[in-house]
């Protein structure tokens, strides 16, 4: 008893000067525009997280556990859907989306085609092709920079099951009439919502009109985990599957530490007839493989982290000072404010980036822009076609930049950002 209260006294010393380490170095956080860099985005971390990680390691449970089951539950409302799986990427999220409805268990999709935008995130296309089905692009609009509603109706043929789109930027997607076409031609609905989380189209969230969602938790969204990412779910037989593939493909859905420790397990029957080849064996559930999976799991110190970071989630909306938007049905949680130059102007996006660069402005171009135009995909798509089929994905490859949307931009690094903005107008001519 002794030993065990020397070690509670030396766990609150420490946890007590990590607080400590941490509330002086927030006093000493200072930032001067055009002295030090604004950036275009970034965690935003405390001593509640590093406090709450620390503890996790402390107990000794390094792998997705019981802080990653309240994670679970606690952020699967956040995207308006019941069920949800915590991941190691948002990329990965979207892998197991697309491998999931593949399984036997679900849709058992073999070949398929799935449309998508031209302009997007390559892991938003990529598990599509690493999952054997066929990409069909359409275009996206300009202003919204969401998939084009209209395109979609043209390239549909009863080959096509699948819609998979991200809301970019947090903006919502034209959602009411995705909705109509999805159940016109009875298509499964994916949504990408590493950009949008808690955007809302028409009061409803982004992330629960399709069968399942996907989040990121990479520093540049608006929460993070260090890395991370979320497969929500409509019901429990797909986030079962999910979390299958996310576990080696294991046919166990125990989770957390006692969960795992029990020898009957949560389906009651842990050591039993589990393999039909065998069916006189006893194997234990945590050994029999139902799906041809991944290892995309979390460590249960970064759901820690994911827990304080939600917390904070009212606090970083009222925080940002955002970009106005004139929808009356779309509510934007912005990811970044993105900017495309007109074609009459007499300057181009590296002349305005390297200015804004060069007086302390961090910007960035849209990650992939038309990514067929990349050379991981010249075998998917002829380049000269890619460029022609989809103007407005090229359009933003070329003229589009995107400037900041963080907690840390507050007034005086605005007024920075508007004074060098019209010092570059001034250096053109143009005001």
């Amino acid at each position: 008893m002794k030993t065990d209260n020397r070690l509670d006294e030396s766990t609150e010393n420490l946890l007590k000067v990590i607080e400590e380490y941490y509330e002086n170095k927030d006093k000493n956080r200072t930032h001067v525009p055009g002295k030090d860099v604004i950036q275009h985005a970034g965690p935003y971390l405390r001593k509640e997280e590093f406090v709450a990680s620390i503890k996790t390691l402390l107990n000794e449970w390094m792998v997705v556990g019981e802080n990653g089951q309240e994670f679970e539950n606690k952020f699967c409302e956040l995207m308006g859907q019941p069920y949800g799986i915590v991941t190691n990427s948002g990329s990965s999220a979207n892998l197991l989306m697309l491998a999931a409805l593949k399984s036997k268990s679900t849709y058992n999709l073999k070949k398929a085609k799935v449309i998508t935008p031209a302009f997007c995130f390559p892991t938003t296309l990529n598990p599509i092709i690493q999952n054997g089905f066929e990409p069909v692009f359409v275009d996206v609009n300009l202003g919204d920079y969401n998939i084009d509603v209209d395109a979609i109706e043209k390239v549909i043929d009863k080959d096509c099951k699948v819609l998979f789109f991200s809301h970019n930027f947090g903006t919502p997607a034209n959602m009411k009439e995705i909705m109509k076409i999805v159940e016109e031609h009875d298509l499964i609905l994916l949504e990408d919502n590493c950009d949008a989380l808690r955007s809302q189209y028409d009061g409803k969230l982004t992330g629960s009109f399709g069968i399942m969602s996907s989040c990121s938790f990479y520093p540049a969204h608006h929460i993070t985990l260090g890395e991370g990412g979320f497969v929500a779910c409509s019901n429990e037989n797909l986030a079962r599957v999910v979390r299958s593939l996310r576990d080696w493909g294991r046919g166990c859905y125990c989770v957390g530490k006692k969960a795992n420790e029990s020898k009957t397990g949560t389906c009651g029957k842990r050591f039993s007839n589990w393999i039909d080849s065998m069916p006189n064996e006893i194997f234990d559930h945590k050994f029999v493989y139902g799906e041809i999976g991944y290892n995309l799991k979390p460590l249960d110190l970064q759901c820690a982290m994911g827990l304080e970071q939600i917390k904070r989630l009212d606090w970083f909306e009222e925080s940002f000072i955002l970009p106005k938007y004139n929808d009356p049905k779309k509510k934007i949680n912005w990811f970044g404010f993105i900017l495309t130059l007109k074609n009459t102007l007499k300057f181009n996006r590296h002349d305005i980036c390297d200015f804004y660069e060069n007086h302390k402005i961090s910007t960035r171009t849209f990650f992939g822009g038309n990514t067929l135009l990349h050379p991981a995909y010249s075998d998917v798509i002829r380049y000269d076609e890619a460029l022609v089929k989809y103007p407005n994905a090229t359009k933003i490859t070329t003229d589009a930049f995107i400037l900041g949307v963080h907690p840390s931009i507050g007034h005086k690094q605005i007024e920075w950002i508007k004074n060098v903005t019209d010092e570059f107008f001034i250096s053109k001519k143009l005001i």
